[in-house]
């Protein structure tokens, strides 16, 4: 009879019927063993974790305290320009107090937090490490030793059977011829023998994992209270120190919202009113703005006001209206308008008044021919012209030119003798004339000295003749110095003056050219000989 292989074992066989089944199970007597030291390795496992863990919220607390430290230094110093904070408590340098107090609690709170995790709540978890090594230990001596000593009864009971097999096979084959120590009668005591010992092993073993698995539930159960205890006492200390956290930040809050909105403003002005705008007093005008040299007379002007001008564009037609100013400088300078805030008052037009020819009045209009010097685009392009005038009244354009032709004569600068009005009354200018005494005018002459002095004008310069029966006029060609008569305000004369020597009464300093010619008869007034206005 030959041995048969033993049937494998399924999973849903219990270790107890293995036992019972077989003379030598197939079960592996240290597999509980085995799986109850693995259980073991997983619960320290799952403590260093928490243990780990608890260590890291430790270091945590720890760095968080420096940096708590770093906070606070910001603020530590006192507040730049602190002068403008009122010191009392209730403001912003109260505010600051507060933080660097709070933000000093924050760092006492995490020191305390750290020292209480690691003297309070790490020494339960690394006790409660110690003991699952310690288990892992007796499971290592008690269980897993008894599960070798049931191998080895296991192994002896085994090779007794092979041995009885072998001499049960050759008791057959030599018909039953057999030694007594080798008699498969004793040999099968013998396998019974060593079968007794090793059922006794095994159920020793088994006992003994019985006891080992019943203390593994009871400490498991304190495995899990121990952890329950060290995570309430980490909750204190660390929920704690959160709630205190909170608490501190809740202060800064409420310190910052009791400062009333104008408590600083309020201070800073009672300290400070004295360097404070007062909100009572009239703002600056330029008017009442005194600088230096304002009053001098070179700032002063001759005459100033609107005036009508006709384009230098001989393609134009009608006048634009302009703000003028004759200075002392001897300058005629024309504005677009008396502003002086909107732009910088740059002049458009300007004329120096002693190069220039200045043509008697007609009326409302009056002539100045001379060369732009503003320096602009236009002046430049435009050189030497004639510009024809027109005043508001023939009183306001007397006045222009009169102040124009003093200008032009004047060897020194021009001197203001009393302030005139830049737009003068009609009105006021007639009544003024009507009660001036009348005085005898020189007769005006007008002398045609060639077609070009026709167009610019005719000067003039009135000669004393004792001989003749008047007064006769010589008329001259000359700028600056000299003034220039329309021919259309030339009063016609009755007889042909005599011819005067002009060199003799002219100045010695004056440009000129004197011409005698036959007196210009009534029809020169008419428009073709007058200027062009």
């Amino acid at each position: 009879m030959s041995a048969q292989s033993p049937v494998a074992p399924s999973r849903q066989e219990t270790l107890a019927s293995n036992f019972s089944d077989e003379a030598v199970p197939d079960v592996d007597p240290s597999s509980t063993a085995g799986l109850l030291a693995e259980r073991l390795q997983a619960w320290k496992h799952a403590v260093v974790y928490v243990e780990e863990y608890m260590e890291s919220v430790e270091k945590i607390h720890k760095t968080q305290a420096k940096e708590y430290e770093k906070v606070l230094k910001t603020i530590s110093k006192p507040l730049r320009e602190g002068q403008h904070f009122d010191q009392s408590l209730g403001g912003v340098a109260g505010f600051f107090e507060n933080m660097r107090v709070n933000t000093e609690a924050l760092v006492n709170t995490n020191l305390d937090t750290e020292k209480s995790i690691r003297g309070s709540v790490l020494p339960v978890i690394e006790r409660l490490h110690k003991e699952i090594k310690h288990k892992a230990k007796e499971l290592a001596h008690g269980a897993q030793k008894s599960a070798k000593e049931v191998e080895k009864a296991r192994n002896t009971t085994q090779k007794h059977i092979e041995l009885l097999g072998q001499h049960t096979a050759a008791f057959e084959s030599t018909g039953g011829k057999a030694t007594a120590h080798d008699d498969p009668y004793v040999i099968h005591r013998g396998v019974i023998h060593r079968l007794s010992k090793q059922v006794m092993e095994e159920n020793n073993h088994r006992n003994d994992l019985i006891a080992v698995q019943t203390n593994f539930q009871v400490f498991e159960a304190h495995i899990v209270r121990v952890l329950q205890e060290a995570m309430e006492a980490f909750n204190t200390y660390v929920g704690g120190q959160a709630a205190k956290v909170q608490a501190l930040y809740a202060d800064m809050l409420g310190a910052a919202q009791r400062i009333p909105t104008d408590f600083e403003w309020k201070a800073f002005a009672t300290r400070c009113h004295d360097r404070l705008v007062d909100p009572n007093e009239d703002p600056r005008t330029v008017e009442s703005i005194h600088f230096a040299n304002m009053d001098h007379s070179s700032t002063k002007p001759l005459i100033e006001g609107t005036l009508e001008r006709k384009s230098r564009n001989k393609l134009s037609w009608g006048t634009q209206t302009g703000y003028y100013v004759v200075t002392a400088s001897k300058f005629l300078h024309e504005f677009k308008d008396s502003d002086n805030l909107r732009k910088d008052p740059t002049p458009e037009l300007s004329i120096y008044l002693p190069e220039a020819t200045i043509g008697a009045p007609s009326g409302e209009k009056f002539n100045v021919k001379g060369k732009d010097k503003s320096g602009t685009m236009g002046g430049k392009l435009a050189g030497t012209s004639e510009l024809a005038f027109k005043a508001h009244t023939p009183a306001e354009a007397q006045k222009w030119f009169d102040i124009i032709r003093n200008v032009a004569s004047a060897n020194g600068p021009a001197v203001v003798t009393s302030p005139v009005p830049s737009t003068p009354s009609p009105i006021a200018e007639d009544k003024k004339l009507e009660a001036a005494p009348v005085a005898a005018a020189p007769a005006v002459v007008p002398v045609v000295t060639d077609h070009k002095a026709q167009e610019a004008g005719m000067c003039f310069r009135p000669l004393w003749n004792v001989e003749s029966e008047g007064l006769a006029n010589v008329i001259l060609g000359v700028t600056g110095t000299e003034t220039v008569a329309s021919p259309t305000v030339a009063a016609p004369v009755a007889a042909a003056a005599p011819a005067v020597d002009t060199k003799a009464a002219a100045p010695a300093d004056a440009k000129e050219t004197a011409v005698a010619s036959p007196i210009v008869p009534p029809s020169a007034t008419d428009e073709k000989a007058s200027l062009p206005n």
